[in-house]
């Protein structure tokens, strides 16, 4: 499929005329509810139809897919979420972490609810525990505030001399803060002074880069609105030429430095997965909350080159993808 074709298919818009006539025809319908934008989400929504198609749903034979895009504006979630639940949707698809699977929780307490990539769902609220999640909500959870720790580890061993940071957040996704106060406690045991820097529009993000501090290096935190700025975050930081950490690997395929975390699209798949069992009659309250299980350490050679910095042997050795 042309990415033209595939950015047809996902848009705001009835997809095809198969997703209108389905309540007519029996054929569920799953409201895919998403805090980003169609046209860098090809990878996941395929992802995402990959784990229905591995549960024996084919989207436009025996399944239909609405989807509803925030692109960015965590507030127009809500009203989305309305929408879907006026088309008598088979269940929720919460995509691109928290602020959409809140969205979605907030809607409805009848209709069940997936999400992917939700970092803290239980201090979130989404869910009674991981084990046991209890109402009409499960999903997919990454480890991506618990990982601070281990990406400031990363980013000491890659910069000695380290002594600054910057954390780049976007306030309004509820756990972002949850992320900041764990990239600010790991600086500081390693000596580390963490700056917060808060982007929430692409306005922000131009702001914060125009009065960058010039910090020793950046994470970037695993957060949909960047996905949907991934292009546009990796060259303002090239343009400032700092040493940056991201979550996901795709970051690091566009240009930046290095990534440290779990798949992004399996997260998906799987996410997909589970759909395909609420609607043969699971129920979300029983489907323990699936955790990443494999972190993937990515390494840009080209990058770390044009900033001029020497990987470690014992780094590059670790890593499980080097681009080149």
């Amino acid at each position: 499929m042309r990415r033209r074709e595939f950015i047809a298919l996902v848009g705001n818009a009835t997809a095809w005329p198969f997703a209108a006539r389905a309540q007519q025809t029996g054929v569920p319908v799953i409201g895919f509810l998403s805090s980003r934008s169609p046209g860098e989400s090809e990878a996941v929504v395929s992802a995402f139809r990959q784990g229905l198609g591995e549960a024996g749903y084919i989207a436009g034979q025996n399944i239909a897919i609405e989807y509803r895009w925030a692109e960015g504006y965590y507030d127009r979630l809500p009203a989305l979420a309305a929408e879907l639940i006026g088309l008598r949707v088979a269940m929720i698809f919460a995509a691109g972490g928290p602020p959409s699977a809140l969205a979605a929780k907030a809607a409805t307490s009848s209709i069940p609810i997936v999400f992917s990539a939700v970092p803290d769902p239980v201090r979130l609220g989404l869910v009674a525990s991981l084990g046991r999640p209890g109402g009409n909500v499960t999903g997919m959870s990454t480890f991506t505030a618990d990982l601070e720790a281990k990406e400031v580890e990363l980013l000491k061993e890659l910069l000695p001399t380290i002594k600054t940071l910057v954390y780049l957040v976007n306030p309004t996704n509820p756990s972002g803060k949850l992320e900041a106060e764990a990239a600010a406690t790991a600086g500081g045991a390693a000596g580390i002074k963490v700056q917060v820097l808060n982007a929430g529009t692409e306005s922000d993000l131009e702001s914060v880069f125009e009065s960058w501090p010039n910090p020793d290096a950046l994470i970037v935190a695993g957060e949909p609105f960047f996905d949907s700025q991934r292009s546009r975050i990796v060259a303002l930081v090239a343009r400032h030429a700092t040493p940056a950490m991201y979550s996901w690997r795709e970051n690091v395929a566009l240009g930046g430095l290095i990534s440290y975390g779990s798949s992004i699209t399996d997260s998906y798949r799987k996410a997909g997965a589970y759909a395909g069992r609420i609607l043969k009659g699971e129920k979300p309250a029983d489907l323990p909350v699936m955790q990443p299980t494999k972190f993937d350490l990515t390494i840009n050679l080209k990058t770390a080159k044009t900033l001029g910095i020497s990987i470690p042997p014992t780094l590059l050795a670790r890593a499980d993808e080097v681009v080149e």
